[in-house]
């Protein structure tokens, strides 16, 4: 079976964006509120665009899974709200120590370090409570319970903490594609999984065959992903991904071109992109979005 593509996924894409941006918007503390450096920098950090990702895959799972963006809200602002927290960390000197975060300075750099520390504190907060009360959330406890301990095993030790924590650990190091394999799950892998199966476990009586397609679509588009990344590192246009390229090897990361090529790399980033497609025919026609949320996420430029 091929599964068809959402024809008009450019729209809906943009959609999503307008759609998240305004629930981030909504749930973030007023800037005008005390203490108000801390509020400007935490709306800085989160309302400055960026492609919306995770976002994105959580309400493409709802629609491939027959539930309205409305249903997972929460889910969509919790995960954004991690990923938000972690560049704002990582972008620090003690971890990569980035001077520019989608085409203009770091928080660290806008605000100062101190600051930047506490805004990721509090986007934590943040991703949490979105899971505990509000719109946008199952009506069952036990359910958003779920999605919290689905969030906290993709942001912490053995997910996206565990994966900087290994990155930071092998600069300079040489390392097996499987170690940069591992390394990658976590560290960002980790986080697009937990989008698309906080948005699984909202639909009601999902079918076990169906969860664990979603669970293998999500892992192979993840290190895609994340494939794609170290590519444009490489190739990629700084001023189209508003940051400096070449920083991998500048701090001598590991990283796919860097241990089997640019080619090598390409030819993996496809095949997984091709295996996650197969694993959407469990679900069938009705997985398009998340069909071309894929094609989408290995064909950007930026």
């Amino acid at each position: 079976m091929t599964i068809p593509r959402d024809s008009g996924f450019a729209q809906r894409l943009e959609g999503w964006q307008a759609r998240i941006e305004a629930e981030l918007a909504a749930r973030l503390p007023a800037a005008d509120t005390h203490p108000t450096r801390l509020h400007q920098a935490l709306r800085y950090s989160v309302l400055n665009g960026g492609k919306r990702i995770r976002p994105a895959l959580v309400y493409a799972t709802a629609l491939s899974l027959g539930l309205t963006e409305s249903q997972v809200d929460g889910a969509a602002c919790a995960v954004e709200f991690i990923h938000a927290y972690s560049l704002v960390h990582d972008d620090l000197p003690a971890m990569d120590n980035d001077d520019m975060r989608r085409g203009r300075p770091t928080c660290h750099r806008a605000f100062d370090e101190a600051t930047a520390i506490l805004v990721g504190d509090s986007l934590q907060v943040l991703a949490f409570q979105a899971l505990a009360n509000g719109h946008g959330l199952p009506r069952d406890a036990a359910v958003r319970l779920r999605l919290v301990e689905i969030l906290a095993e993709g942001s912490g030790t053995t997910g996206m903490a565990g994966g900087q924590a290994i990155d930071l650990a092998a600069q300079g190091q040489q390392l097996s594609i499987g170690e940069v394999d591992e390394m990658h799950a976590r560290k960002t892998g980790a986080l697009i999984r937990a989008s698309v199966l906080m948005a699984a476990y909202c639909a009601a009586n999902l079918q076990a065959q169906v969860r664990q397609a979603l669970d293998q679509y999500s892992r192979d588009i993840g290190l895609a992903f994340q494939i794609q990344d170290d590519l444009l590192d490489v190739e990629g246009d700084s001023q189209l991904l508003g940051k400096a390229t070449g920083t991998d090897r500048a701090h001598d990361k590991p990283t796919y071109p860097q241990i089997i090529g640019v080619e090598a790399a390409r030819r993996r980033m496809h095949d997984l992109h091709t295996s996650a497609l197969v694993a959407l025919e469990t679900i069938g026609p009705t997985a398009a979005p998340l069909a071309s949320l894929s094609d989408w996420l290995v064909l950007r430029r930026h």
